[in-house]
C-alpha cells in the first residue's frame, strides 16, 4: 500500500509517523521546496520524499492533502489531472470542509474517491519537528465523504485512520463548518480582537502591557496563531463566521444593557448559566483549540530550588516542555509554572510534586 502526504508539517508528518513501518504500507512525502525533503527522510517521518506532485500520487492508494487550506483547492485541481490509480482515495485535514467538497464534487473522477477529513488536534509548536505518532490518541478525527462515495470506501479509510488512535466520526460538511467556526474559528478571532483592544490602549499606558500578564495572556494565547494560515481558515469559512459574529455581537450588546441597567442578578445568570453549560465539556480530551497542560506550584525563594523540581521530574523520566517563575520576592513565595506537552506527563509531575509536599495548583 503507498500512502503520498502533500504537506509533511505538524499534521501531515504525524500522519506519516502513524503510517510508517506499519506492515506492507509505504509512506511517500511531497515537499514544494528542495530544502524540506531532507528532513523528512533523515527524521525518519516518511520512507522516501520527492518534489514532484506525480511522482507522489501515481500509484498511490491513499493520498492526504495537508497543505494550508489556502491551497487545498489547487492541489486537488492538480490531482484530478493526473491518471491516478482506480480506487484511489483522496482526503484533506483542513479545518474547513464545505468548499473542498463542494470542489471535488464537481470533478469528474474516474475511480478515485474525494472524502473530507479533519483531525480535531493540534499543538502550539508547529512544522516537522513538531510532528508526533501520537498527536491524534484520544481526539476526534471528522470525515466528510462527498456524495457517492461507496460505504466500502469510507470503511476503507477508517481502518486506515485506526493507526492514529482517534475516533472517527462522520459529518456532514456544513455542519462541520457550523460547529468548528463556533468551538474554534470564533474564538480566534475574538481573542485577536481582544488583545488588539489591550495593545490600542497600551500605546498610551504602558501598565496594560505589564499588567497583563497570568490569566489575560493565557486566555488570548490563540492570538499569536499563524497569521496566513488563519486569514485563510477565516476567509474559508467566511459566511458561518459573518453568522457568528452577528450572534456575538448580540451577546455583547446584552452584556451592555445588563450594565446600563445595572441588573447583577442578570450579570450572575450569565455567568451561572455559562459555568453550567462549560462544567459539562469534556476535561482533558484533544480538540480544536490545544489545551493546557500546566501545573502550578508554590516555591521558597532559596538557592537551587528550581534545579531540584528539575532534576527530579527528569529523574522520573517526566518530560517538561517549558517552566516559568510568575512571581519571586523576598517575602513572596515564588509561583512556578510548569508546561507539559503530553497528559501523561501532567498526571506524573502532579502527583511527584504533590508526593514531595509541594503545594500543586491545577
Amino acid at each position: 500500500m503507498k500512502i503520498a502526504i502533500f504537506g509533511v508539517g505538524l499534521i501531515g508528518g504525524s500522519l506519516a509517523l502513524c503510517f510508517k513501518g506499519k506492515p506492507g504500507i509505504t509512506v511517500v512525502g511531497h515537499a514544494h521546496l528542495p530544502e524540506l525533503l531532507e528532513p523528512m527522510v533523515s527524521r525518519g517521518v516518511v520512507d522516501s520524499a520527492t518534489l514532484s506532485v506525480e511522482e507522489a500520487a501515481l500509484d498511490a492508494d491513499f493520498i492526504f492533502l495537508c497543505v494550508p487550506v489556502g491551497q487545498l483547492e489547487h492541489y486537488l485541481l492538480l490531482l484530478s489531472k493526473l491518471p491516478l490509480k482506480k480506487g484511489c482515495i483522496i482526503s484533506d485535514v483542513g479545518s474547513t470542509k464545505q468548499s473542498i467538497t463542494s470542489l471535488a464534487e464537481k470533478i469528474q473522477w474516474d475511480g478515485v474517491y474525494f472524502i473530507g477529513g479533519h483531525p480535531m488536534a493540534g499543538s502550539e509548536r508547529s512544522g516537522i519537528t513538531a510532528a508526533s505518532a501520537v498527536l491524534f490518541e484520544n481526539a476526534y478525527y471528522v470525515l466528510s465523504p462527498t456524495a457517492g462515495v461507496p460505504e466500502e470506501v469510507c470503511h476503507s479509510l477508517e481502518r486506515l485512520l485506526k493507526y492514529t488512535g482517534a475516533q472517527i466520526v462522520r459529518v456532514e460538511p456544513g455542519m462541520h463548518d457550523d460547529i468548528v467556526g463556533a468551538i474554534s474559528h470564533l474564538p480566534h478571532i475574538i481573542a485577536a480582537s481582544l488583545v488588539n483592544q489591550v495593545r490600542t490602549h497600551n500605546e498610551e499606558n504602558g501598565l496594560y502591557r505589564v499588567l497583563a500578564a497570568g490569566g489575560f495572556r493565557d486566555i488570548t494565547r490563540i492570538a499569536s496563531s499563524d497569521p496566513i494560515v488563519w486569514r485563510d481558515i477565516l476567509l474559508s469559512n467566511r459566511d458561518v463566521l459573518l453568522n457568528l459574529l452577528q450572534e456575538w455581537n448580540q451577546q455583547i450588546e446584552r452584556f451592555t444593557r445588563l450594565l446600563v441597567e445595572q441588573d447583577g442578578d442578570g450579570i450572575a445568570d450569565e455567568f451561572r448559566a455559562a459555568g453550567a453549560f462549560r462544567s459539562e465539556l469534556p476535561e482533558r480530551r484533544k480538540g480544536m483549540i490545544t489545551p493546557l497542560f500546566d501545573l502550578y506550584i508554590d516555591v521558597p525563594d532559596t538557592p537551587g530550588i528550581i534545579g531540584q523540581i528539575a532534576t527530579q521530574l527528569g529523574d522520573h523520566r517526566i518530560n517538561l516542555s517549558n517552566m516559568q517563575i510568575i512571581e519571586s520576592r523576598e517575602d513572596v513565595p515564588g509561583i512556578l509554572r510548569l508546561s507539559f506537552r503530553q497528559e501523561e506527563d501532567w498526571e506524573k509531575a502532579k502527583k511527584l510534586l504533590s508526593e514531595q509536599r509541594y503545594h500543586v495548583v491545577v
